[in-house]
């Protein structure tokens, strides 16, 4: 089986691939001091919980835009798994995306396996929003190649801020109010939250699609994806598991006879 490893800035997601699908997925919190052993701990226990064994896994691919946890998650590999795992981002590792931009390797690894992925899944052009810590917005053509984007705040780490800064005003949950004029705290929170997003989103989408010339696909993974979804119709695909379907792709398409 194929370990597939997403590290976040918020989240790690550990995800378990048999050749055909995803048959198991768990997350911890990014910690940038969390040692090897550490994410072995916890990993085993839920290894352990689903009647599996250390030795089924045979392989594993990264992707990180924490820099400080890929030395422990690398270590993870050798030690526990015994097998060295694919980076993301390495010179070694072949995405088979020409990434058209001035600086390629500032692009974080994440918005290229999703790229991947999406063109696999389901062709282009098309953006890709990523509720994430930020929301990003990412742009492939017809055959795959990355040409660039958008990064926001995400809605989470907004309403954080807003509750940091502010004296009175509290955390809320992210949900659909009825009405887009508020009429208490609460309700006028939220309306700015859901509704300034997803006018962001719409007004986004539709600048991309008149600089880049011509109708897109539009795809939306990440935790917040179904909510905005159903305000909207710009949205054609959600996908929660886009990010591990790349990477398994990936996997795939640099190791030769792979054994899952």
């Amino acid at each position: 089986m194929l370990l597939a490893i997403d590290a976040g800035n918020t989240n790690i997601v550990f995800a378990l691939h048999d050749g055909k699908e995803i048959i198991h997925k768990w997350r911890i919190s990014s910690a940038d001091s969390r040692t090897a052993d550490e994410y072995m701990v916890w990993l085993s226990q839920l290894l352990n919980f689903e009647k599996l064994d250390v030795s089924m896994i045979t392989g594993a691919i990264i992707a990180t835009v924490v820099p400080q946890t890929l030395f422990p998650l690398q270590l993870l590999c050798r030690r526990y798994f015994k097998c060295d795992a694919l980076v993301v981002g390495s010179q070694s590792v072949n995405l088979d995306v020409k990434v058209n931009l001035p600086n390629p390797e500032e692009v974080g690894s994440d918005r290229l396996v999703n790229a991947v992925a999406a063109h696999e899944k389901y062709g282009g052009p098309m953006i890709i929003i990523d509720f994430g810590t930020a929301t990003t917005f990412d742009v492939i053509d017809s055959v795959g190649n990355y040409h660039g984007g958008v990064i926001a705040p995400g809605v989470n780490l907004s309403l954080e801020a807003l509750s940091k800064a502010t004296a009175t005003l509290p955390r809320v949950a992210v949900e659909k109010p009825n009405k887009v004029i508020g009429n208490n705290t609460i309700t006028a929170i939220q309306s700015g939250i859901f509704y300034g997003y997803l006018s962001m989103i719409e007004g986004m989408v539709e600048r991309i699609s008149d600089e880049f010339g011509g109708s897109m696909k539009v795809l939306a993974t990440g935790g917040l994806a179904p909510l905005f979804n159903e305000a909207s119709n710009i949205i054609q695909y959600v996908d929660q598991e886009l990010t591990t379907y790349g990477l398994f792709k990936i996997y795939t398409a640099n190791i030769e006879n792979i054994d899952v």
